[in-house]
């Protein structure tokens, strides 16, 4: 499993709009092959902060989403980022 997590930054007054923008992306990514789970957010505290979270079943379906991944106008919003990838071994479940 592959996990995608982290944050974009944008200019707080254009974030709103942005994530309207990504609507069509998420609902792209959570019919893709793999996709286990998909979601842009605005952060509760930093308005110019959108948390990113995804998982995929293998490295072979986040590629292949990432072909068809922001338009150059979402891209050129983005003013900072920081995200990784994550392989995980194993999974356990609390309780």
């Amino acid at each position: 499993m592959i996990i995608v997590a982290g944050h974009l930054l944008v200019e707080p007054d254009t974030r709103a709009a942005y994530l309207a923008d990504c609507a069509s992306v998420v609902e792209r990514a959570r019919r893709a092959e793999g996709c286990l789970d998909f979601a842009l957010s605005a952060d509760p505290l930093d308005p110019a902060r959108i948390d990113v979270f995804e998982r995929w079943e293998s490295r072979a379906d986040v590629e292949a989403f990432r072909g068809t991944g922001p338009t150059d106008a979402q891209r050129a919003a983005i003013t900072g980022a920081e995200v990784a990838e994550y392989e995980v071994a194993g999974m356990r479940r609390p309780g």
